[in-house]
């Protein structure tokens, strides 16, 4: 792998918007006007790629990811060409309430070249990058890459495995209209990032071949891109998993019906949301214990140091196989 990463407006309704209600991309009060002022560029706290905000060196594209697993492939394509950056890294905190720094701030407005998410999952970048504009600024937006609706009901783009390899494409494309001397370079990174997907996608068909439909039950849709393509059978309606990604209480009959997975047995793993918990996703993680269903721990964003996006999605999906085929449970990677 080259290293050379109100139902008239869908964004006012949480069920429309499943970010809405968490008040995603919040950017703290007097932050714009922060924007403007004199900053020092301080340490990114939980960077993933980049541990410091250290100027890009003579010849590197300063570059930032909002979530790591994007700055993750922008480092695999633009290799020793690029600077980059990771926002949202830190494990042990919801992405969806994530407010930026003025460093953060500070970081982003000097990028050349920015991977964001969309889908209303990190909008306080589209507010520093219209309150800091630059015209030779390339973002790529992984939602309207995608073609994407703003009422997409699913944020978590990074587990569709159809996501990395548009970005990688796209970074490729992008990267090599900053530094055309270095096309091939940034072409050949893409191809080889392509290839070294091979083995997750080939384990995708290969589980839903071996195991089709398999039963299991969610907390929120994390990892439900990768569910589907595996073939995987969601028995949490989406309106459970919405609300508990929201942050709002679930209808009873809902929480009802979540439990009774677990009771009689109907799921052979329940896969959690190892980065956001409430007492009510620790009371459906302590019910599927009671109940013997083994219990797979997901993230939102890639857990570091030990990871890249490939191995990260591999981990998971080698999780998720272990716990229908053995009964094993894997809550932390």
């Amino acid at each position: 792998m080259p290293v050379d990463n109100p139902r008239d407006n869908p964004r006012d309704n949480p069920r429309d918007n499943p970010r809405a209600a968490r008040g995603a991309g919040r950017v703290p009060r007097g932050l714009l006007a922060v924007l403007l002022a004199p900053l020092a560029v301080g340490v990114l706290a939980g960077c993933g790629v980049s541990s410091s905000g250290d100027p890009a060196a003579p010849g590197q594209i300063a570059a930032v990811g909002a979530e790591n697993e994007y700055a993750n492939v922008i480092e695999q394509i633009g290799g020793r060409y690029v600077k980059v950056s990771a926002i949202e890294s830190n494990p042990n905190t919801d992405p969806h309430t994530y407010e930026a720094s003025p460093s953060v701030a500070q970081t982003v407005s000097q990028a050349a070249l920015i991977v964001q998410n969309g889908v209303g999952y990190d909008t306080y970048m589209e507010k520093i990058e219209s309150a800091s504009p630059s015209a030779g600024r390339r973002v790529i937006d992984v939602q309207k890459l995608l073609d994407l609706p703003e009422s997409t009901p699913n944020p978590h783009l990074w587990y569709k495995p159809s996501t990395m390899p548009a970005v990688a494409a796209a970074l490729a494309r992008e990267l090599s209209e900053l530094q055309p001397a270095h096309a091939a370079y940034f072409a050949a990174n893409a191809r080889a990032f392509d290839a070294s997907l091979q083995p997750w996608l080939k384990a995708l068909r290969r589980f839903g071949e071996h195991h089709p439909n398999t039963p299991v039950a969610t907390t929120e849709p994390v990892a439900d891109y990768m569910l589907e393509a595996a073939g995987v059978d969601n028995l949490t309606p989406f309106s459970i998993q919405a609300d508990i990604m929201n942050g709002t209480d679930p209808a009873p009959q809902d929480a009802s019906l979540e439990q009774s997975l677990f009771a009689a047995h109907r799921v052979k793993a329940f896969v959690h949301n190892q980065q956001v918990t409430s007492s009510l996703t620790e009371s459906f993680v302590n019910d599927a214990k009671h109940s013997g269903i083994p219990v797979v721990g997901v993230y939102e964003t890639m857990p570091t140091p030990g990871y890249d996006y490939q191995s990260w999605m591999m981990a998971e999906l080698r999780a998720i196989e272990e716990a229908v085929t053995q009964g094993v449970s894997t809550e932390k990677l």
